[in-house]
């Protein structure tokens, strides 16, 4: 699963990193689907990670990895030029966790 940077698919990605163009080519080129289409399928897939995430759910993606929510609590930090102390309000932050594949295929 995944895509290299190899000669099938024939150079797709320009430099060390990809952006959403190059990633909706190589999904097309790897999918032999139009241009338009794979666009659309990658909104599509980043707006319904980003719904669950909104609903507090986690999205688990079998060998890639899964996404989900985590809560940071407020804390106290300090100014760095300063050295005040300011208050950091608390947040919620989606997070990562790859997948056994997906660290597997980083790994070789």
């Amino acid at each position: 699963m995944g895509v290299k940077v190899t000669e099938q698919n024939n150079g797709v990605f320009k430099g060390n990193n990809v952006n959403k163009s190059e990633l909706i080519d190589a999904i097309a080129a790897s999918a032999d689907l139009p241009k338009a289409a794979a666009g659309r399928a990658l909104d599509a897939t980043l707006e319904a990670i980003t719904q669950a995430l909104q609903n507090n759910e986690s999205v688990a993606l079998v060998g890639f990895g899964t996404f989900s929510v985590k809560e940071r609590a407020a804390r106290t930090g300090r100014n760095p030029q300063t050295g005040q102390p300011i208050e950091i309000s608390a947040a919620t932050l989606p997070t990562f966790k790859p997948g056994k594949a997906l660290k597997d295929a980083v790994n070789n």
